[in-house]
């Protein structure tokens, strides 16, 4: 069974940091791009960073560059989001994604909350 199970999340304050974690199951992880999306209060879901497989190319959305880094460790599993000088738009169900573009495969995980507030 596949799955992806996200870890991390929590209340922080403005300008503080956080590390989320995905852990894969059920999949050839290291054939997968891996995909970290989020979804604020009202708003619709957006894609906020992406690491090519096996991994080394990264990608941005324009909001979060400079403060988060998505890394992976394919001998675990695992990919990252750390996440640092938050701001309280960062507020939101960060979601992790598992991509193969050859055959338009998505799988999710069930999302971590993060919350930036004073």
């Amino acid at each position: 069974q596949v799955q992806l199970v996200e870890s991390g999340g929590g209340l922080v304050q403005p300008g503080g940091s956080l590390r989320l974690s995905c852990v894969a199951s059920g999949f050839t992880f290291s054939n997968y791009a891996m995909r970290w999306y989020r979804q604020g209060p009202g708003k619709e879901r957006e894609l906020v960073a992406h690491i090519t497989s096996p991994g080394g190319r990264t990608t941005y959305t324009d909001s979060v560059k400079g403060r988060f880094t998505i890394s992976r460790d394919n001998a675990k599993n695992t990919v990252y989001l750390q996440m640092n000088s938050l701001k309280p738009e960062d507020t939101a169900v960060y979601y992790c994604n598992a991509h193969w573009a050859l055959s338009d495969r998505n799988y999710w995980g069930q999302g971590t909350q993060v919350t930036v507030s004073s």
